[in-house]
C-alpha cells in the first residue's frame, strides 16, 4: 500500500501548491474509518482507496478529486456520514464523496434492463460534476487490476462485461485513452482468455524482432527534426491487445499482416511546428493515400487534437505517426481530467477546447431523460459510445459531429428535432441525394423540409444516432395515438348514429369505470385499436339496445334486404360469415327451423349441399325494393405501418359515401399491418369503386375482398 508521504510527493509533482494538511487529514481519516476491514484478497481495505487516489494522480487530478478518492467508500462502508465529511473536509469534497457513494449503490447487474437503468442513473448522477465519474472510473480500474481474487467466475465475467460495455467506452469518450485501453485489455483477459494469452505471446515475439527497427526510426525522426530546428520529442507506442484483436477481427487478417502495431508520437511546442513536422515526414517518406487526418483544425467531440498520418518507411514498412503539441498531448492523455489543470486560464484556446468535452455528457443526459425504456437508452448510448465520427457542415458553416455511417436524417435531427421531423429530402455538396446516403467527412448538408411531412417508421432503419432514433419513436408513438383516438371516435359516432343516438362526452363518461379506462381519450384509442368493440360501448351506455344494434351489424347487413324467389311467409337470412352485396350471384338453402339461408354462389360452404338438390332455391336481389338499404362488405388488406396510412384509408372510404362498421388492425412485421375492415355499401358497383380507389393508395400493398 502506498504510504502517505509517497502520495504527497506524487501530488506535489504536478501541483506544488496542494494543501498538504488537507491531504494528510483525508489519508488519516480514511485509514481510521476503514480500520480492520479487509478486501477479498486479504489486504487491508484502505489499500483500495489509496490505490484509486494513486491512479488519479496519474491523471493529474485536482486536490478535491484525490481527497475524494481517499474517502470514496467511507459513507458506504463505514460509520462516516455526509455531515461529518462536510464539516471536516468542506462542501466540495462532501458532495463529490456523496456522488460516488450513490454510484456505488447503483451497482450494475447482468440483466440488460437493470444494466441500462443503472447506467441511466449513473450518467444523471455524474452530469453535474464529472470528477465523480473520474473517481468511479479509477475505482473500476483498481477493481479490474485485482479481479482475479474475486469468486465465483460468473461474477468476474459479469464485471468484465460491464467494463467492456460501459466503463471503457465512457473513458474513451471523456478522452482518457489510457484508461480505456487498460480497461479493455483487462476485460479482454477474462472474456476471451485464450485469444488474450495467444496474442500476448505472439506479440512478444514480434516485439523482439522489430526492436532495432523501432529504435532506428526514432533516431532518424529525431535527426530530421533537429536539422530543421524543431524541438520535438519522439516516442513509440504499442497498440493495446484488445485494439489489435478487434482490428484483426474486423479486417479478417493475421497479426503478421497488421502494419500499425507500433505507432510513433511526435510532440512539439506550437501548432505551426506540427505542420512543419508533417512536411518533413512527407518529404522523407511516401505517404499512404487516405490515411491522413487533421484533428487539429477539426478536433474530435471529446477535445482530441492531433495530426495522424501513415507513411511507407524503412524496409517498405508502414509507419503510423501522431503529431501534436504538448498542450494537445495533455488533453489526449488525461482527457476531461486535464480541465482542472487549466481552469485558472479560462480564456486560453486550450481551456475553451476542454469545455467541449462536457457537451457529450449533456447530450446523453438530455436524451436519456426522454427515452421511454432503459433498453432504448442502452441501445442508443452504445451506438454513440462505440462509433467513430464524421464531421459535416450546414450551409451556414456550422460543424456537426456524427457517428460513422450516419445519414442526412441523423444530421437533420442533430441540428434540431423539428428539422428532423419535417425532413423530406437533402442536398449533399449541392446535389440531391437520398436520405439513406452515408455521410462523409467534410460534406455540406442542406436539409429540405415540408410542414406536411411527419416521421415514418422506415426511418428507424436508416438512422444511426440515438438522438434521431429516440425522436422518431416519440413522434411515431404520438401520431399513432392520435390516429387511434380519431378512428375510435369515428367508429363510436357511427354506431351511436345507427342506433338513433347522438354521441357525447357525457355519455362516454358513464362507461369509463366499466371499461377500466382513465379518460375518454383512452377509451377512444382502445376502440380504434380494436381492444374494445364499438358495439360493446353502445350496449353499455344503452343496455336496452344490447344484442340489437352493434354486435350483429358489425358482421352482417344492417337490415335484411328484399329477396325474390322465396315463398311468402318463409324467413330469409344470410349464412354466418358471408358478405354478399346486390350484384353478387346468390343462392338460398332451405334449412328446417331457420327458413332460407342465403350464400354467395361461390361460397365453399355450398359443397356441403351438393347431394341435396331439393334444398336449393334460385333467388335474386330485389333491387327495386332495396333502394335505401346498405349491405356489409368485408375487405382485407396489408398496409404500410406509417404515420397517416390508416387515416388515408378511412378518409377514402368516407369520401366514397361508405361507413366503417368494424375494423381490426394487427402488426405482422416491423413495417406492415394486417387490416380487416367491414364497410356498408349500396351494391357491388359502389363496392368496386371503393376497391379500385383503395388499390391506388401507395400505403396498401395487398387488397382483397372476403365475400364468404
Amino acid at each position: 500500500m502506498i504510504r502517505q508521504g509517497e502520495l504527497l510527493e506524487q501530488v506535489h509533482a504536478y501541483n506544488p501548491g496542494a494543501d498538504d494538511k488537507l491531504l494528510q487529514r483525508a489519508y488519516d481519516y480514511g485509514e481510521r474509518m476503514h480500520g480492520d476491514q479487509k478486501r477479498v484478497s486479504g489486504e487491508p481495505y484502505f489499500s483500495h482507496p489509496v490505490a484509486v487516489a494513486n491512479i488519479l494522480t496519474g491523471l493529474r487530478g485536482d486536490l478535491a478529486t484525490i481527497v475524494t478518492a481517499l474517502l470514496h467508500d467511507t459513507i458506504e462502508d463505514t460509520e462516516a456520514t455526509y455531515e461529518e465529511i462536510q464539516q471536516l473536509f468542506g462542501e466540495e469534497v462532501a458532495t463529490l464523496v456523496n456522488g460516488v457513494t450513490k454510484l456505488t449503490r447503483l451497482e450494475l447487474s447482468s440483466e440488460d434492463s437493470a444494466q441500462a437503468e443503472n447506467f441511466r442513473k449513473l450518467l444523471i448522477a455524474t452530469a453535474n460534476d464529472v470528477r465523480v465519474l473520474l473517481v468511479k472510473l479509477a475505482d473500476r480500474m483498481h477493481n479490474m487490476r485485482t479481479l482475479s481474487c474475486l469468486e465465483p467466475e460468473s461474477k468476474r465475467l459479469r464485471i468484465a462485461q460491464e467494463t467492456m460495455d460501459i466503463y471503457a467506452p465512457l473513458a474513451g469518450r471523456m478522452g482518457v485513452q489510457g484508461f480505456r485501453e487498460e480497461l479493455e485489455d483487462r476485460a479482454f483477459q477474462y472474456l476471451n482468455p485464450e485469444a488474450h494469452d495467444a496474442l500476448k505471446e505472439r506479440l512478444q515475439g514480434i516485439r523482439d524482432e522489430s526492436g532495432q527497427t523501432i529504435h532506428a526510426i526514432t533516431r532518424q525522426l529525431q535527426n530530421h527534426f533537429a536539422e530543421a530546428d524543431i524541438n520535438a520529442t519522439v516516442s513509440s507506442r504499442e497498440k493495446g491487445l484488445y485494439a489489435i484483436w478487434k482490428k484483426m477481427e474486423r479486417k479478417s487478417i493475421s497479426l503478421e499482416q497488421l502494419c500499425d502495431i507500433t505507432g510513433f508520437r511526435i510532440i512539439v511546442s506550437a501548432v505551426e511546428e506540427c505542420y512543419r513536422a508533417l512536411g518533413i515526414i512527407h518529404c522523407t517518406w511516401q505517404s499512404v493515400p487516405g490515411r491522413f487526418k487533421d484533428y487539429i483544425s477539426t478536433p474530435k467531440a471529446n477535445g482530441y487534437q492531433s495530426i495522424q498520418t501513415t507513411v511507407i518507411g524503412p524496409e517498405r514498412q508502414r509507419i503510423e505517426l501522431q503529431i501534436r503539441t504538448r498542450d494537445m498531448h495533455q488533453i489526449a492523455e488525461y482527457g476531461i481530467a486535464a480541465h482542472w489543470a487549466y481552469k485558472e486560464n479560462a480564456n486560453t484556446a486550450l481551456a475553451k477546447n476542454m469545455t467541449k468535452q462536457f457537451g457529450l455528457l449533456r447530450q446523453l443526459v438530455e436524451m436519456l431523460k426522454r427515452d421511454e425504456t432503459p433498453e432504448e437508452f442502452l441501445e442508443h448510448t452504445k451506438l454513440e459510445l462505440f462509433q467513430d465520427q464524421v464531421f459535416c457542415f450546414t450551409p451556414k458553416g456550422r460543424l456537426i459531429a456524427l457517428p460513422q455511417g450516419a445519414t442526412p436524417l441523423d444530421f437533420a435531427y442533430a441540428v434540431h428535432t423539428r428539422i428532423g421531423d419535417t425532413c423530406v429530402g437533402c442536398r449533399i455538396n449541392g446535389r440531391h441525394m437520398p436520405l439513406r446516403q452515408t455521410l462523409q467527412n467534410g460534406d455540406e448538408v442542406e436539409i429540405i423540409r415540408s410542414r406536411a411531412q411527419a416521421p415514418m417508421r422506415m426511418w428507424e432503419k436508416i438512422v444511426k444516432t440515438g438522438k434521431a432514433r429516440s425522436a422518431i419513436r416519440r413522434a411515431l408513438r404520438k401520431h399513432q395515438d392520435e390516429e387511434e383516438v380519431y378512428l375510435g371516435r369515428r367508429l363510436l359516432e357511427a354506431f351511436f348514429e345507427q342506433a338513433g343516438q347522438r354521441l357525447s362526452d357525457q355519455l362516454l363518461e358513464r362507461v369509463l369505470a366499466t371499461m377500466r379506462k382513465s379518460s375518454i381519450r383512452a377509451l377512444c384509442a382502445a376502440v380504434g385499436r380494436g381492444e374494445i368493440p364499438a358495439p360493446k360501448v353502445l350496449d353499455t351506455v344503452y343496455p336496452q339496445t344490447a344484442g340489437k344494434s352493434g354486435g350483429n351489424k358489425s358482421e352482417r347487413q344492417a337490415s335484411m334486404p328484399a329477396i325474390r324467389g322465396v315463398r311468402p311467409g318463409i324467413t330469409t337470412h344470410f349464412a354466418e360469415g358471408v358478405f354478399p352485396v346486390p350484384g353478387d350471384r346468390i343462392v338460398g338453402i332451405f334449412t328446417p327451423g331457420e327458413g332460407v339461408v342465403i350464400y354467395p354462389i361461390d361460397s365453399p360452404k355450398l359443397r356441403a349441399f351438393d347431394n341435396q338438390p331439393e334444398r336449393w332455391n334460385d333467388i335474386e336481389w330485389d333491387t327495386q325494393n332495396n333502394t335505401n338499404a346498405v349491405f356489409v362488405a368485408r375487405l382485407e388488406m396489408v398496409q404500410l405501418d406509417e404515420i397517416g396510412s390508416l387515416n388515408s384509408i378511412t378518409s377514402l372510404i368516407a369520401d366514397y359515401g361508405a361507413n366503417i362498421v368494424n375494423l381490426r388492425l394487427q402488426r405482422n412485421e416491423s413495417s406492415f399491418c394486417d387490416v380487416q375492415v367491414n364497410i356498408e355499401v349500396r351494391d357491388l358497383k359502389h363496392l368496386n369503386k371503393i376497391f379500385s380507389a383503395l388499390q391506388g393508395l401507395s400505403v396498401i400493398t395487398q387488397l382483397r375482398r372476403i365475400s364468404g
